[in-house]
């Protein structure tokens, strides 16, 4: 048995949910005995192909219909050759078909009824050839029905919507048209550069289903299965985990668990308990690896709708995007709105984003010597933070900073592409966008071993936090370094330092007390919710006249009980 990240989940040996238990097959059946036509629509690899052969299968055991299912994606290439788009669609209808009846199925007399058509509505006739022929009301599920676009796809559902007076006896009885978005959304082109919509193209459909992703449930239900199967257990807290990083999207949560069970080698020993530490490694991979669901994704970022909204979203900045672009996002899977607000979809795109759009910035950071790592192999974040202003005030006008369409999120995604530089293989950014919330929120988790067992070296250390020129230790005092005093937890065999980093933008026009009145009670809340009682504030100024030097000495407040210190930087190029 395995988890299935490629393709529907109708192998015998794949874990897998109940399809028909993901969308309520109660309301699809009574659809279908009320002759309805229908739009399922959901982001691609979240189900909808296994869901329709599900019940494809079930609707022909139980033998009251003939349901067949279709994928008009073989006509994509087609665009405005209707006739050749259409030989490819009834190729598929005619193929599928015979898979299902075999022998008792005329294929080769309905190919040759089919070249004998000779008119422009021969999608229309051979349906109401092949109504004739089948006994039984058809239910056709046509798939990938978005893979389609400008004269083909209107062709298809004019034929269709054609067609609909005569059904059951003469067409088909339901029709299921399933694409990543609802039909009423389409804006198609023709040939003369006409826009007609979806909807009007196809006014006859009674309802759009959308699928939804894994309840957290049903997550422990998948991974159960593997538990079942090998006696391979999943720590509690892994669940949560999963459900924080894919927000349940299948895709995803198969993916995470065929890397932390089967990639990584270790854990293909079924006696090692899959943990919550394991999961986060799990997630890095399959991040770093770059897989087809992914590049997909950052290939989306490239366009103009997706920019609309993705860019406002980085930068917490208040939006101004048409709701056709928000619709479209939410449609791709990229985005979601809980309680009003737009989120990106998940904790994986979260990072993916980021990293995606600085991608090649991260290449050109030249940090070669860990002087950020503390004696006792935790970050010193006064260091680190230090050498990122040095950089900032020489580079930030690099030309490989200005990421075409993300000009203006330069700041925050440098910051970014730099602590993901210096995190990778030993900690992880937990990033926090929000529209309308006006920043960015940052939570690096470290991960850990003391490299030194001298505790008092340690202890020592750590004194100089609050007073670093009292240290007893005098090879430590007036060292670069400093020790950190953020939030330090134990985990397992790891300590785990919680660094939390807020940032803001001085726009012309903004006073800086203003912006402070603001940012300290966020930053604050912040690093409350976090555990943390130390927090870092960023802000840049787009006055290019401001300068601040790398070592000039920070403001360092206290809000709320929680310490926090303020670095200014400025001379921005973007």
């Amino acid at each position: 048995m395995h988890f299935n990240t490629a393709g529907p989940v109708n192998q015998p040996d794949a874990y897998k949910i109940d399809p028909l238990t993901r969308w309520d097959t109660e309301e699809i059946l009574g659809l279908i005995d009320e002759k309805k036509y229908i739009i399922l629509h959901a982001p691609r690899q979240t189900g909808k192909t296994s869901c329709l052969l599900a019940l494809r299968d079930y609707l022909n055991k139980e033998g009251k219909y003939f349901a067949v299912y279709v994928n008009f994606e073989v006509g994509q290439a087609w665009r405005h050759d209707i006739k050749k788009a259409t030989d490819e669609f009834m190729q598929e209808i005619l193929s599928r078909m015979r898979a299902i009846l075999k022998d008792e199925f005329p294929f080769h007399e309905s190919i040759a009824y089919y070249k004998a058509l000779a008119s422009s509505n021969s999608l229309n006739d051979m349906l109401e050839y092949l109504s004739n022929l089948i006994k039984k009301p058809i239910v056709m599920f046509i798939d990938e029905i978005d893979a389609l676009i400008g004269d083909t796809l209107i062709s298809v559902l004019r034929q269709l919507r054609a067609g609909y007076d005569k059904r059951p006896e003469n067409f088909p009885s339901t029709i299921i048209l399933c694409g990543v978005r609802d039909i009423k959304d389409y804006r198609i082109h023709t040939s003369n550069q006409e826009i007609i919509t979806g909807g009007s193209a196809f006014n006859i459909k009674t309802v759009s289903l959308r699928l939804g992703n894994f309840s957290k449930d049903e997550v422990i239900e998948l991974y159960s299965q593997h538990t079942r199967e090998t006696g391979q257990v999943f720590a509690e807290d892994c669940f949560d985990l999963v459900m924080e990083y894919t927000d349940g999207q299948p895709w995803l949560v198969n993916a995470l668990a065929r890397e932390v069970t089967h990639n990584m080698k270790e854990n293909r020993d079924r006696s090692i308990i899959i943990t919550a530490e394991m999961i986060e490694r799990a997630k890095e991979r399959l991040i770093l690896g770059r897989q087809t669901h992914l590049d997909q994704l950052a290939d989306k970022l490239k366009e103009v709708r997706v920019r609309n909204v993705v860019l406002p979203l980085v930068m917490g900045q208040e939006f101004d995007f048409s709701t056709d672009d928000e619709q479209y996002c939410i449609d791709l899977g990229l985005i979601k709105k809980e309680n009003k607000t737009l989120q990106l979809a998940n904790g994986i795109y979260k990072e993916i984003i980021p990293r995606e759009l600085t991608s090649i910035g991260q290449d050109n950071f030249a940090i070669l010597s860990p002087k950020w790592i503390a004696p006792d192999g935790s970050i010193c974040v006064r260091t680190l933070l230090t050498m990122f202003k040095d950089f900032w005030n020489e580079n930030s006008g690099m030309v490989v900073c200005n990421i075409p369409g993300y000009k203006e999120a330069v700041p925050q995604l440098f910051l970014q592409a730099y602590l993901q530089r210096v995190v990778n293989g030993g900690g992880y950014i937990n990033r926090e966008y929000g529209l309308g919330r006006k920043r960015t929120d940052l939570h690096i988790k470290w991960m850990y071993t003391q490299i030194t067992n001298d505790k008092s070296l340690i202890a020592c250390a750590r004194s100089e936090i609050t007073n670093p020129q009292s240290s007893p230790n005098p090879s430590l005092r007036g060292s670069s370094l400093e020790y950190p005093s953020e939030a330090i937890s134990e985990s397992g065999d790891f300590l785990i330092q919680n660094i939390i980093i807020e940032l803001k933008i001085i726009k012309k026009g903004i006073k800086y007390s203003s912006l402070l009145k603001e940012a300290l009670p966020q930053t604050a809340h912040y690093a409350q919710i976090n555990g943390c009682d130390e927090a870092h504030l960023i802000i840049f100024d787009r006055d290019k006249s401001q300068w601040w030097r790398a070592n000039q000495k920070n403001e360092i407040v206290k809000h709320d009980g929680v310490k926090i210190e303020i670095w200014k930087l400025g001379r921005g190029s973007w």
